[in-house]
């Protein structure tokens, strides 16, 4: 009798659990709200002094409105179209969702308001093509980048996101991304190196001294981003669940051990462990955790983060002097090789309360490698195609030689980063 009452108690509460997944769950929607917000705040704060500190004093402003615009062209393109390609119908681009066509305040993305999910997405294009910037700053126009940002995050950024979350079947390959290693690190690191070849190197570049403005902005922009991180991961679980506190946990973790792991290289082949590195380990252990976040446990962070540390130093130091590319503020070397890293150390680092029954490591390690590959090819010539047009549209992407010499903020924004 109690297990006829029991079935019969399973079969009434079916329809309910069924449709647990389609209902606003209040929890989950105000951590989403946190976590947006928290992810908006890296890329005009926490990715704007990180990349101003480290630039020259003549071009702190310049570098630091790149990301302002990047933000507000990124917000603005996004909603228009941006995730309608990522997000639409469609194998390989998204249609349908044209200015949120038919998303009203009652629509749901799983247990979330849907036009939360799209603030939210919205916040990763805009600071993936922040993160571009990094490459091209002190001889980039800045209108050229205004509108480079614009076509980028439509025909670069959207189609990878749709491949690897919008539900595009064809070139979705079934690499684990848990929160963008390679649809924002990868490709937007790749990015930047191509339109750092195309520009050609900043005026003096490996003859003269190109000393960072301020560290203390670098160290408090990367504190930011680090902060900002915690919902750029966690929040990509797109609920407060345990995932979400899985991720949180081992973003911080990796974070923690990319400064160290970059502080130690930076000793043993320097002698001199500074603060501009550790800022940029912290960076670099961030990016390599952000694929394997909803996956990795401690340990597996611990190491994550620690090679990701090295082989950030490793890129900078070495690597970079043998490409002989001018990647002024080492996007590709932070965001586009560590993120490789972090893509291949994901299907590594598994936590065993996380890894599925029929898991197998070098169906998944193929599956990482085709990732990587069709962005990096993707995001290559497509990158070049854009920074083309933004060229011509604008009578040519680099400032001429007197503005760069006299410095892009007194020449463009008529402002100093400081009035003394």
């Amino acid at each position: 009798m109690k297990n006829k009452f029991l079935a019969l108690v399973g079969i009434l509460s079916l329809p309910i659990l069924l449709s647990a997944k389609d209902t606003l769950n209040g929890g989950d929607t105000a951590w989403m709200l946190v976590a947006t917000a928290f992810v908006m705040l890296m890329t005009p704060a926490g990715l704007a002094l990180f990349y101003g500190g480290m630039t020259r004093s003549k071009n702190v402003l310049n570098t630091m409105g790149m990301s302002l615009i990047a933000f507000a062209v990124g917000t603005l393109v996004w909603v228009i179209a941006g995730y309608s390609i990522a997000f639409g119908e469609g194998d390989f681009f998204g249609t349908g969702k044209i200015l949120l066509n038919g998303i009203t305040d009652k629509t749901l993305s799983g247990t979330i308001p849907k036009l939360l999910f799209v603030a939210f997405q919205g916040t990763f294009a805009a600071i993936a093509v922040a993160i571009a910037s990094g490459s091209m700053i002190e001889r980039v126009k800045f209108s050229t980048f205004t509108i480079f940002s614009a076509l980028w995050i439509l025909a670069v950024y959207a189609p990878v996101t749709h491949w690897a979350w919008g539900g595009g079947e064809t070139l979705n390959f079934g690499e684990m991304d848990f929160a963008g290693g390679t649809v924002v690190h990868i490709n937007a690191g790749v990015a930047g190196f191509v339109v750092a070849m195309i520009l050609g190197k900043r005026r003096g570049y490996g003859k003269v001294a190109m000393k960072p403005f301020s560290p203390v902005f670098a160290v408090l922009g990367a504190a930011l981003l680090w902060f900002g991180w915690f919902g750029f991961n966690a929040g990509s679980e797109l609920a407060a669940d345990g995932v979400a506190g899985n991720a949180f946990l081992v973003t911080n973790v990796a974070a923690a051990l990319g400064v160290i792991g970059w502080l130690i290289a930076e000793y043993v082949v320097y002698k001199t462990p500074t603060l501009i590195g550790g800022a940029s380990g912290a960076v670099a252990g961030l990016v390599a955790i952000t694929p394997a976040s909803g996956s990795a446990d401690v340990l597996g962070a611990m190491i994550i983060g620690l090679v990701g540390g090295i082989i950030g130093f490793i890129g900078v130091s070495k690597l970079k002097k043998v490409f002989k590319v001018d990647d002024s503020l080492d996007a590709f070397w932070v965001h586009g090789l560590v993120g490789i890293w972090g893509s291949i150390a994901t299907a590594l680092f598994i936590a065993p309360y996380l890894k599925a029954d029929d898991f197998a490591l070098g169906t998944q390690m193929l599956a990482q490698l085709k990732a990587i590959g069709l962005t990096v090819v993707y995001s290559s010539i497509m990158t070049a195609i854009v920074f083309f047009i933004s060229s011509a549209l604008t009578g040519g992407g680099r400032v001429d030689e007197e503005t760069e010499i006299q410095g892009l903020d007194e020449v463009v924004h008529g402002e100093k980063v400081m009035n003394l």
